[in-house]
Formats: structure tokens, sequence, C-alpha cells
């Protein structure tokens, strides 16, 4: 009896130790990731809104600069900021929620969806080719318009691909990231629903997954707590706008234009992870690899977002937005139930670096251990 006791308090004793060792663990890696960002990011200066959510907890949610320099308004972890391109995973998801409800089929070409473009190639370009920027659809429109360049909205934008009459590379052979074959999906989107496209997001996809202010970026629309991009002048050393007005392509929405925040991002994750929205099985073949990306190392591109099967880590799900001065990244391990953000409003620091030196961070931290190693 006595030797089962002493068994169960050696017993005790480890794991008390083991917590108490990834405990230390963890509170090094925070404190790595604080000072990351505090050196990256003046506090007088724009900046950025970080967060980390390890399992269903959010370890770490710090903002770092000013949302509007104006107003001097600080970041937090409420801050709106235009995603950019992190926005196309969600029309991604619409597209593939209206598949598995048969009111689309992603094996549909784009012929079917847009009888009016004439090219008969459009018959060959699939659904999958627009989520996938497989498509060959070169992005030749027209931009000696100041105007049209600066205000355009998506229909006005992809109104090219009426009269285009040649690809890039036949459909599916080749990777070329294209917008306009995103801004395709607001009009599918609304074709196959039956509602507006902002309609549709929000009753179909933000509401349910609790994102009760998301919005899609509108001129004059009031965007709470809006972050403004911000380019640096060395001339004036003054931080100007660099948003809507002067950015080009900043209107259109299905391929770049929500406005949300890292805490609402959450939300999204939580939505996926729990399939609330499409099936696991949709889910899955969405992170998977659909073609290999030759300028990014590791890197292939699924439907919507980039797979990054780097040597020594589990497979990463991920997204990075650029539009005007926001800088935005969205990280993902689904092995390890890992979710990291860094929305940022000027664009003017090596966001690719600073992951990979997050990345270093969760792994000496033991939050990457794969469960497939």
């Amino acid at each position: 009896m006595k030797n089962i006791t002493l068994l169960i308090a050696i017993i005790l004793m480890s794991m008390q130790s083991c917590t108490s060792d990834q405990n230390n663990k963890d509170s090094i890696a925070l404190k790595r990731v604080d000072s990351l960002f505090n050196s990256l990011y003046p506090a007088n200066e724009p900046g950025v809104a970080v967060l980390i959510l390890k399992q269903n907890s959010i370890i770490f949610d710090k903002g770092y600069g000013i949302a509007d320099m104006e107003k001097q308004t600080p970041i937090d972890g409420n801050t709106f900021f235009n995603i950019a391109s992190v926005s196309k995973q969600f029309s991604g998801v619409a597209l593939m929620m209206l598949a598995e409800e048969g009111k689309l089929s992603l094996d549909d070409n784009v012929k079917k969806w847009f009888p009016d473009f004439k090219a008969d190639f459009f018959e060959k370009i699939t659904l999958r080719h627009l989520l996938s920027h497989t498509s060959g659809i070169p992005d030749s429109r027209d931009r000696s318009d100041r105007d049209f360049v600066l205000t355009s909205t998506d229909v006005e934008s992809y109104s090219y691909l009426k009269d285009l009459d040649s690809l890039n590379f036949e459909p599916g052979t080749s990777y070329e990231y294209m917008n306009p074959t995103f801004q395709l999906m607001y009009t599918i989107i609304e074709k196959a629903s039956g509602m507006p496209f902002d309609t549709f997001m929000r009753k179909r996809i933000f509401d349910p997954c609790g994102m009760a202010e998301a919005t899609y970026f509108e001129a004059g629309k009031i965007i709470p707590r809006m972050a403004h991009g911000y380019l640096y002048d060395s001339l004036t050393q003054k931080y100007n706008e660099f948003d809507y007005g002067e950015e080009s392509f900043f209107a259109t929405k299905a391929d770049g234009g929500l406005y949300t925040s890292t805490r609402e991002f959450v939300q999204w994750e939580k939505g996926l992870r729990e399939n609330k929205l499409i099936s696991e099985h949709m889910k899955l073949s969405a992170h998977s690899p659909k073609i290999a990306i030759k300028d990014m190392p590791y890197t292939s591109y699924g439907y919507g977002w980039f797979i990054e099967e780097k040597p020594g880590y589990p497979v990463k799900v991920f997204h990075t937005g650029d539009n005007g001065g926001f800088h935005i990244y969205a990280g993902r391990y689904p092995e390890n139930g890992i979710l990291y953000l860094f929305f940022s409003n000027r664009n003017d620091r090596d966001r690719e670096a600073t992951a990979s030196k997050l990345d270093e961070i969760f792994k000496q931290a033991g939050w990457l251990s794969s469960v497939s190693d």
C-alpha cells in the first residue's frame, strides 16, 4: 500500500513539474512575441493588432501604435482593419457552401454564370480554377482612367473579361495570383443564392459565426473603430492616408474589401473549426494543395488559402493581405489548434520575416508538435 501511495505521489509531482515547465515556456514565448512587436511598431506611429488563439483560449491580444493618426486613436483587438486579400477565404467558403447546397458546382464553367463573356475558352475555366488562381485569366484591366482605378466596384472591375480574347496559360496548368477572378464570385454568389452579396455574407456567414460588425467597404459607409492605412513620406516626414481614394481597386469586395478586427476573426476561426459553414470534407479539400507556387518555397495554393509544408513544422494554412497601407497576416496550424493574426495599417515592415520569427517562437514553446510526427 505504501509503495502504491509513493508511486502516485511521484506521478503527481512529475505532472506538476511538466505543467510548471510548460507554463514557463508559454510565459517566455509570449514575452518574446511582445518584444518582437514592440521593436517593430513605435507607440506614436501606425501600428498593428496581434492576437494568438491556442485551442479555444486567446493567450495574446495586444495593440501597438495608432489606428487613426488624426484622432490619435490607439490600436487594440477591436480595431477594424481592411483585411485585403484575407477576404478571399470568405468568398471562397461562400462558393463552397452553395456547392454543398446544390446551388452550383465547383466544376461549373465560367460561361455558365457569365453567358455574355464572348470567348470560348471560358467554357474550359471552372470555379475550381477561380478558387485556386489557376484560370489563366490575365489582369488586363484598363488603368488609364484614374477614377475607374480608384473607385470601381467588383462588377465594374471585372467588366473587361466580357471581351477578353486570350489567356496567359491553359486553365489548370499553372498558378498566377489574380484578383479579378475572385471578383467574379461576387456575381456568382448573388446569382446562385438569389441574394445581394452583402446580404448573403451577413445572413449566411457573419451572423452564424458571431461576427456582428464585420462589413465590406463602401464609399461613405461608417465602419466601427476603423483604422486608416498609412504610407510614410520621407520628404515631409509624415504619415499620409493610403486607402480609399489613394490606392487602386480599393472598393471591390469579394477579393479584398472586408473590414473586421482580430477579435472578430477569432469567431470566423471557430466557425471553421466547428464546421458551421462547410463540411469537414470540403474544408479539408480547401486546405489541400491544388497547385505549387514556384517562387514560394514549400508553398501551394488551395481554395482561398495558401498551404505551407515546411520541413520541421506541421502544415500551416495562411493568407496575406495588402491593400493601401494595410498589411495583414492570418496564419493557422490546424493540427495544433493555433491561430495567429497580425493586422497592420502600415506596409513598411517585413511581414514574412515576422511570421517566420513567430513560427520559431511557437516551435520553441512546444506548441507546434505535429500530431503526424
